[in-house]
């Protein structure tokens, strides 16, 4: 399975409510850098996973119409909850793309990296890339790519 975390571009910093703010043009901008990218990267069947927040949503639009949003998602869930709505490690596909937030896409990376849940930080757009794999029916991670829009 590959398991890409794809933190939400840049969104403007107040509106009426957290899961309504919007993204900047710099931040469309920049996820339609980073859809650009992944559309030369990965499967036409990849699952694509969004949160209900309005950013994580545009986020996802710039690669296409073909997100699911996922209440699992939202701000403030943990990173168990993202694993588990993702299927990890077998995968609700063989390709899932979640579209998030901060801290709880950083503290699944540590976790999938290290096995235990802290803060790292992902920036706005970034996308992590992890494959699951078993070899001598042990478990393994892999560390595919980290990409930022600002080095496209």
């Amino acid at each position: 399975m590959n398991l890409i975390l794809w933190r939400h571009a840049e969104a403007e910093d107040q509106a009426s409510s957290d899961l309504v703010r919007q993204l900047t043009p710099r931040g469309r901008k920049q996820a339609q850098g980073i859809a650009k990218w992944l559309k030369s990267r990965i499967d036409d069947d990849a699952a694509f996973l969004a949160s209900p927040a309005t950013r994580t949503i545009q986020t996802a639009e710039a690669f296409g119409d073909r997100y699911r949003v996922v209440d699992a998602l939202a701000p403030g869930n943990d990173a168990q909850a993202v694993l588990d709505a993702a299927g990890w490690p077998d995968g609700v596909a063989e390709t899932v793309v979640v579209i998030g937030h901060q801290p709880t896409l950083g503290r699944v990376a540590s976790l999938l990296m290290t096995g235990h849940e802290t803060e790292w930080s992902i920036k706005k757009a970034g996308v992590w890339w992890f494959q699951g794999r078993t070899r001598g029916g042990d478990g393994h991670v892999v560390l595919r790519a980290v990409i930022n829009p600002d080095l496209l």
